[in-house]
């Protein structure tokens, strides 16, 4: 089997929205032949160029080609890069849905380089930053805590609290609670403490 072909058969049997990149295939050859081969296929209408080096299996629909979502994207740059990554400011704010205000600028914090990615009108910003930001057990607790950072401690509303509450009651951590708590401001550690307390009552 030709390197093209076996390029074309990864792709082939991968699910649409998928994404690649260059060193997906590094083992198929160097970097600019399968640069070339994967523009082939864009050409082909078999792959679609998210940005440079990136690429995605197209899914078409009534209303044009279904992209992966940001989050699908930062996951496969998580993958590829060996990186730990966690959203950050309005990022997380919007992805708990502590604001529906949409980032123009998706930022995470990550283990790996930092770097800045333009897909379409929109960038995704990968800040580099210290281990404790990864000392985390939980899932929810991290974002939830840099959501309400990105806040601050003088404007989180009453909804908001609500909010999060709803957010511990779907998603309590029980066994990590306390672990990720310990991480947080103080500011943070008195208003999910005093949920957690309501919850269990």
């Amino acid at each position: 089997m030709s390197i093209t072909d076996a390029i074309t058969a990864q792709i082939e049997s991968a699910q649409q929205g998928d994404v690649f990149f260059v060193s997906d295939f590094a083992k198929s050859g160097n970097d600019v032949f399968i640069s070339r081969v994967l523009s082939e296929l864009v050409d082909n209408g078999k792959l679609d160029r998210l940005a440079i080096g990136i690429y995605y299996k197209p899914q078409s629909t009534d209303f044009g080609l279904l992209k992966p979502s940001v989050d699908q994207i930062v996951k496969a740059i998580a993958r590829r890069d060996h990186a730990q990554v966690m959203p950050t400011g309005l990022t997380a704010e919007n992805r708990l849905g502590l604001s529906t205000q949409v980032p123009m600028n998706y930022v995470y914090l990550t283990t790996g380089s930092a770097r800045n990615i333009i897909i379409g009108n929109r960038k995704i910003v990968f800040k580099r930053c210290v281990p404790k930001n990864f000392a985390f057990k939980g899932e929810l607790m991290p974002v939830l805590i840099q959501a309400m950072k990105s806040i601050g401690k003088k404007n989180v509303t009453e909804k908001q609290i609500d909010h999060i509450k709803g957010l511990l009651r779907k998603c309590p951590e029980n066994e990590t609670f306390e672990h990720d708590l310990a991480l947080a401001p103080i500011w943070i550690k008195k208003i999910l403490s005093k949920i957690q307390k309501e919850l269990t009552l």
